[in-house]
């Protein structure tokens, strides 16, 4: 299976999560399996039902994180000697051509992916626009409603 790219920060949080899983929420749901066995009748106990399902679910999550990390090619990009070139991990700041609107943008894993704390993932469009692009570049992304084009305005390796 090919690497999937992942800041240390993303592969952190994934490390913390899984962590939380195996050692409070795994504990947690086994007790509350144990509970809902000693009230008898199996076939018509709600919380020994929902106390599987939950255990279905967190087992679940916990081999999609192993997973995900065991193909991460983590990317620390503050290793990597700063440039004005667009790479996976930058924080990218553009200036909309047609308004001048300026965001800001961190490059990121598709897990990482968050738009509303300014994180897209390295598969959307506009990042596939500005990678391998420098400051001062202008790019055309692609977008349902038309082309629209953004100058990079500069490239941080925060």
């Amino acid at each position: 299976m090919n690497r999937v790219p992942m800041t240390v920060e993303g592969a952190e949080a994934l490390r913390t999560e899984l962590e939380r899983l195996k050692k409070v929420e795994r504990p947690a749901v086994v007790q509350a399996i144990a509970e809902a066995r000693e009230h008898g009748d199996l076939k018509e106990n709600a919380e020994y039902h929902a106390a599987r399902e939950k255990q279905g679910f967190i087992e679940g999550r916990i081999q999609e994180i192993e997973s995900k990390l065991s193909h991460a090619q983590v990317i620390d990009v503050k290793a990597i000697e700063p440039s004005d070139k667009v790479i996976f991990g930058t924080t990218v700041t553009i200036i909309h051509m047609d308004d001048d609107q300026e965001v800001t943008y961190k490059i990121v894993g598709d897990d990482e992916a968050d738009v509303k704390n300014h994180k897209i993932s390295v598969n959307s469009p506009i990042a596939r626009a500005l990678i391998g692009k420098e400051v001062g570049d202008v790019v055309v992304v692609h977008t349902p409603s038309g082309a629209v084009e953004y100058e990079i305005d500069s490239v941080e390796h925060l």
